[in-house]
């Protein structure tokens, strides 16, 4: 059996992070270095270093792994862990960047030569090993050394994709109104710095969120500012139309009441230790760890109602950032990688499968793997960006770059509509995208794909509602994310393993494509 990790809020044994850079703030978890560096200084020399400094607020690196669509099966798990530490590199590069802002201040090439260059030197003999593993299985390695070097990012969201996140192909309708502003300040350092007299600085409330590395006031927005139908969400909520396949079927798999949690990811990290770097919520299976074999899922136990279903429902926790430490203050993936708060539990979660507006589905194949959104699209781009917010009431208005402020009586909503296109043959791919896409904008599946259930999930949480001041945000919530995505909502992401048996897929498919509401 694989390794159970059944992460519950007690105190648990602190995991170390090699390179983290966090000070302690009294009942608060732990304070990642502000990258909003002071600009108000009398030496007006200082305050231009020290405000070109504050520009660079992350560090941007391509995805390596998004690159990669053509890696033999025999090489796949050793290319899986240098994935995996291409990605620790990061997280300790963005550790430095974090903790050196006074020596940033005081050198203008400072990122550069203690930060990047060497982060791309670790990246290159990174990605040797990555040739040398696919050649080894006799494949064709690609040239990844143009992948190696980083750069410095500014704090704005970014607009297009900038080729470094996909191919876009599960774009279909996914990125319209996601650049409402609403009259808000789209530069993130403005309004940010008051108060700081250095970068090293203990954060206050609301400035850079709990953690100092996100979120922050232009982050939210007001729902009631946001326009009805604003984003496209067709590929999932209009799937289920008057033509085609129109049933569904709904299992009830409760909403993570056995706090199993766990910051491994076993879809892009196998075998890999905290190789999510965030922590996650599991619905249904109950053996989902970084080392559980197919088999393992196969036989572990299950948090549905119907028993047949032991899929593997997980995504990001959701933290409201009210200064309290949770059971992984300390440990990696939790506080000392920036995520921190109190880990909040949905009141609701809906898991839904729907069908097709072109017509019959197909069942899908067992221990097929499929992830939604992009937990690095603040770096990458936007071409696989896909999950949204909104507040129960207000469902018509979706946005996928913002968190939502909810009036008084109303609830934050999280909806993932996954990938209803396969590829026929495979349960996973390199990149984990390939063999899996959204419908066209008719409804129908490209490229040969077949129409497969759709997944839609809808996470309800009832939280405080954030209040935004002078620039500043009071008592933020956020998903937990890799650290350099700065808590950005771009990168909510929602994942799936089916582990039906064969009768209750079967079932599923029967459901919807006559078009009965089954559960």
């Amino acid at each position: 059996m694989g390794r159970n990790t059944r992460k519950r809020r007690t105190p648990l044994a602190t995991k170390a992070i090699a390179g983290a850079a966090a000070l302690a703030l009294g009942g608060g978890g732990l304070v990642w270095a502000n990258f909003y560096a002071s600009a108000h200084e009398e030496n007006s020399a200082q305050n231009e270093i020290k405000a070109a400094g504050a520009q660079i607020a992350t560090i941007q690196c391509p995805d390596v792994g998004q690159q990669l669509s053509d890696v033999p099966e025999g090489a796949r798990a050793g290319v899986a862990k240098e994935l995996a530490n291409l990605d620790q590199q990061i997280t300790e590069a963005y550790s430095r960047l974090a903790s050196t802002r006074q020596a940033q201040a005081g050198d203008a090439g400072f990122v550069n030569n203690a930060i990047l260059g060497p982060l791309k030197s670790k990246r290159t003999a990174a990605l040797d090993r990555i040739g040398i593993n696919i050649r080894r299985v006799g494949g064709q390695a690609p040239d990844l050394q143009q992948l190696a070097e980083c750069q410095g990012m500014a704090a704005e969201q970014p607009e297009t994709n900038d080729g470094n996140g996909g191919d876009g192909q599960n774009n279909d309708g996914q990125d319209q109104g996601q650049d409402q502003d609403q009259g808000q300040d789209n530069g993130q350092d403005q309004g940010q710095d008051q108060g700081q007299d250095n970068g090293l600085d203990p954060v206050p409330e609301g400035n850079g969120g709990q953690a100092g590395n996100g979120p922050v006031a232009d982050d939210f927005v007001n729902i009631n500012d946001v326009q009805p139908n604003s984003r496209d969400l067709q590929n999932g909520l209009a799937a289920n139309g008057d033509t085609g396949s129109t049933g569904s079927f709904t299992t009830e798999c409760g909403t993570n009441e056995n706090n199993l949690f766990n910051t491994d990811n076993i879809i892009v990290a196998p075998g890999v230790d905290n190789g999510a770097h965030h922590t996650h919520d599991y619905v249904g299976n109950q053996g989902n760890d970084a080392f559980a074999s197919d088999e393992d899922l196969a036989n572990a136990d299950t948090t549905c109602q119907n028993q047949a279903d032991k899929s593997t429902y997980y995504w990001p926790v959701l933290r409201l950032q009210d200064g309290s430490n949770e059971f992984d203050a300390d440990q990696a993936g939790g506080g000392a990688e920036g995520n921190v708060g109190t880990i909040l539990e949905a009141s609701q979660a809906e898991i839904k499968f729907v069908g097709s507006k072109q017509g019959d589905v197909v069942a899908m194949p067992k221990f097929l793997r499929i992830i939604t959104g992009d937990a690095k699209a603040f770096t990458n781009g936007l071409a696989n960006a896909n999950t949204s917010f909104s507040c129960t009431g207000f469902e018509d208005r979706q946005v996928t770059d913002k968190y939502v402020i909810c009036p008084e009586g109303s609830s934050v909503v999280r909806t993932s509509n996954f990938q209803s296109c396969w590829d026929g043959q495979n349960v996973d791919s390199a990149n984990h995208r390939d063999h899996v896409a959204f419908v066209q904008a008719d409804g129908s599946c490209a490229n040969g794909f077949q129409a497969i259930p759709q997944l839609q999930i809808r996470l309800v949480y009832d939280v405080p509602a954030p209040t935004v001041e002078n620039g500043q945000v009071q008592n933020p919530y956020a998903v937990d994310g890799f650290p350099e995505q700065l808590h950005k909502p771009i990168t909510d992401h929602n994942d799936f393993i089916n582990v039906m048996d064969e009768n209750l897929m079967n079932q599923v498919v029967e459901c919807i494509n006559s078009g009965e509401d089954c559960q």
